[in-house]
């Protein structure tokens, strides 16, 4: 069974992974620290951000492909990844405004933290729904 929505989406985790690993090597090499952080702010700022994304994301595209899985593919968890992959590019670029204070932080795990919680709700109440039955919707 093709899962496009978790394809789609851990296709743009991949790409958002490798970019914040990029981000984290520019500020690394011209600051001559190769390993940890060596009390550079920016560093520890992008080491972070490339920390969270690996600590949430996970989780997050597990809930996605066993709800579609479960579940078919539907327009709400569509927007549902689109939205949390906007979010974790908000995160980042947060964390290195206002001292890591920024608003994209905040509004990335706000949005992380309200997907997880809602995928995870649905995860646990879909065994015990009626229609638990696979429903694949097609968008197109």
């Amino acid at each position: 069974m093709l899962l496009p929505i978790t394809l789609a989406t851990a296709g743009g985790a991949g790409l958002i992974n490798l970019w914040l690993a990029i981000r984290t090597g520019m500020v690394r090499r011209p600051a001559g620290v190769m390993i940890g952080d060596g009390g550079n702010a920016l560093l520890q700022a992008r080491m972070r951000a490339h920390a969270n994304f690996v600590e949430y994301a996970p989780f997050v595209l597990l809930l996605i492909a066993l709800i579609e899985f479960a579940a078919g593919s539907s327009t709400w968890l569509w927007v549902v990844s689109a939205v949390f992959l906007l979010g974790r590019l908000a995160h980042p670029l947060g964390m290195e405004a206002k001292g890591g204070g920024g608003i994209g932080r905040m509004i990335g795990f706000a949005t992380t933290a309200l997907i997880l919680l809602g995928l995870s709700l649905y995860a646990v109440a879909l065994p015990f729904t009626a229609s638990a039955a696979p429903v694949v919707l097609t968008l197109g």
